[in-house]
């Protein structure tokens, strides 16, 4: 009797290691944002930051084909690059500004304003992303920075991430664009990531989240053998019980 019901009692804790173990490796792809979004989300004013950008494709036919950020006009980057991806073409594009703006000093009177990548065959296939890193700097003294996206699929269909924070929060039917947070904090809610002071921070920060996405992992692993060594001691003692008897 004993026996029975120690076996059943593994039993039990084997199934409810597996669904734990099941629960987070499923639920972390879940966790992520499925909106175009920017990591690091902040920045100090006058640095040099890289700013990668995540784009979902978010249809269940077609593929994203194009992609275009536009990066401000009234405090603008005066140094915008961006980093060459497999499979697309990069193009930055210079436009004169309203109004010259004074950066370190100089007066400027035109800046990047796109920056603009087109696939070069299929895109990003529906249940797919893709990442594009550019470098900015230095940052403007300001509160945040809004850096709309537009996404255009291989269907027509054109999607607009261009809503400011407190926008998106009122119309849910609203596409919030990445933000770059500088003097103001970010909404304790805002996805994006942690702040960065300069490009090579930025790279640490992304180091540290594929850390930390590395530890959620071997947690999972974890939970799953110690799953499988429930199963098998449940097994070993009601193998023992029906030898018993």
């Amino acid at each position: 009797m004993r026996k029975t019901t120690l076996a059943r009692a593994l039993t039990a804790l084997s199934a409810g290691a597996l669904l734990t173990a099941a629960f987070t490796l499923g639920a972390a792809p879940l966790a992520a944002s499925a909106h175009v979004s920017a990591t690091p989300n902040q920045a100090e004013a006058g640095s040099w930051t890289y700013v990668t950008f995540r784009v979902p494709n978010e249809s269940a036919t077609a593929s994203t084909v194009k992609l275009d950020i536009h990066l401000p006009a009234d405090t603008p980057f005066t140094s915008v690059s961006y980093q060459p991806t497999a499979g697309w073409t990069g193009a930055a594009t210079k436009a004169t500004l309203p109004k010259p703006v004074t950066v370190e000093g100089n007066a400027l009177t035109e800046a990047t304003t796109q920056v603009t990548f087109t696939a070069d065959s299929t895109g990003v296939a529906p249940g797919q992303f893709q990442t594009f890193t550019l470098s900015l700097g230095p940052v403007p003294d300001t509160g945040r920075i809004v850096i709309p996206a537009t996404q255009t699929y291989s269907d027509g269909t054109v999607v607009e991430w261009s809503a400011a924070p407190e926008q998106a929060e009122k119309d849910d039917a609203l596409k919030p664009a990445p933000v770059l947070w500088v003097n103001d904090a970010p909404p304790a809610d805002h996805h994006g990531g942690a702040a960065a002071t300069a490009a090579p921070e930025a790279s640490e920060h992304t180091a540290a989240a594929d850390g930390q996405g590395g530890l959620a992992l071997g947690l999972s692993i974890a939970a799953l053998v110690v799953a499988a060594g429930g199963v098998l001691l449940g097994g070993f003692a009601l193998g023992r019980r029906k030898a018993g008897a």
